[in-house]
């Protein structure tokens, strides 16, 4: 047993007592009642329950929770598909994806809609050339899994999020 504390949402968790093998969706699931994060594959290749990592340095990263420990995320902030919505009003993530109907069963959208906030908060600190977008929300979203085949109107729903706001893309001929 290990004691583990957790921020989730911004909310703090802990100190909790979980076993060595718990993993963090189970964690999440079963102690925290947070079920928006999925059970998919079971061996974190499909990422329907990916989380997002808060880092010290003020950069995110993905993480699967069906193969990761609990325990190794003690002491550390982390967000699930409940923390977009703010205030009750929808992410604009959120909106584009309902907009471009990029989900259809929907097991697989809380690890889509977490991998795109991740890209979306890296192109805020570091923008790229309009040129590259394609490329990149591919290289993004191409690890995760749709077994309804939705992939071209996740896609399609990331890239419209981001042509939204002129902060995260560089026009061309601009430094």
């Amino acid at each position: 047993m290990k004691s583990i504390t957790v921020t989730v949402n911004g909310v703090a968790h802990g100190p909790s007592a979980v076993r060595d093998d718990l993993s963090m969706n189970d964690f999440l699931r079963e102690y925290l009642g947070v079920t928006g994060v999925k059970f998919g594959c079971g061996v974190g290749q499909c990422l329907s329950c990916a989380i997002i990592v808060d880092n010290a340095d003020g950069a995110s990263e993905t993480s699967p929770t069906c193969i990761v420990p609990a325990a190794s995320f003690d002491g550390k902030a982390i967000r699930t598909v409940e923390g977009h919505a703010k205030g009750g009003e929808l992410s604009a993530l959120q909106r584009a994806f309902i907009n471009h109907f990029a989900f259809q069963c929907g097991y697989c959208t809380a690890g889509f809609l977490n991998e795109a906030q991740v890209l979306l908060e890296r192109l805020a600190r570091t923008p790229i050339a309009r040129a590259d977008l394609e490329r990149t929300i591919a290289e993004a979203l191409d690890g995760h899994l749709c077994r309804c085949t939705g992939y071209v109107k996740y896609h399609e729903a990331v890239r419209d999020v981001v042509l939204a706001d002129s902060a995260l893309y560089l026009r061309k001929g601009s430094p």
